[in-house]
């Protein structure tokens, strides 16, 4: 399915919106606060995927952290386009898992694909940089700041977290 959507093809498309949408809007959500704005960063998140979908590479990852990425960053850049601070808008997960469920009863979450468990096998302080960075939306500098931490040991614990995650994402699959 990648190398046919990489070549273009639509169909493609189709089948990648139809299985990851629901939980990049779910992730999306958890970070703007607004369903409206929400749908419209996925849409705008799905034109980025396909504009960019030639350099997408297996090689560095699966095709879900890719998109993840996109999506994420684009919800970031929404928030920021609007002028909203992120950190007044950014509310613990668990006091708004009930609000995302509202409008969205269809769509996949992260729980339903195994993020949250796969996330709860890091240890604590890759655990805190995953929840703010991932599924709250903050920046790098300001999960460093929140956690009060050097931005070096952000990006440490963020890639090695990443890299267990990948590990541990890739054994579920085979």
């Amino acid at each position: 399915m990648v190398e046919l959507l990489q070549v273009g093809d639509s169909g493609s498309f189709t089948k990648l919106y139809d299985a990851y949408a629901g939980a990049l809007f779910n992730i999306i959500s958890k970070i703007t606060l607004d369903n409206q704005l929400s749908e419209d960063v996925l849409q705008e998140a799905f034109v980025k995927i396909w504009e960019k979908r030639s350099t997408y590479s297996s090689e560095k990852g699966r095709i879900f952290t890719w998109m993840l990425n996109i999506a994420r960053n684009t919800a970031i850049d929404a928030i920021r386009n609007k002028h909203v601070k992120v950190s007044s808008k950014i509310q613990n997960i668990e006091d708004n898992v009930h609000k995302v469920n509202e409008g969205n009863k269809s769509t996949i979450s992260t729980d339903t694909i195994g993020v949250n468990d796969m996330v709860s096998q890091l240890n604590e302080d890759q655990q805190k940089i995953i929840q703010l960075a991932y599924f709250q939306g903050y920046t790098q500098e300001e999960v460093a700041e929140k956690l009060n931490i050097p931005i070096g040991t952000v990006k440490t614990r963020t890639r090695a977290a990443l890299q267990l995650l990948r590990k541990t994402f890739n054994k579920g699959i085979e």
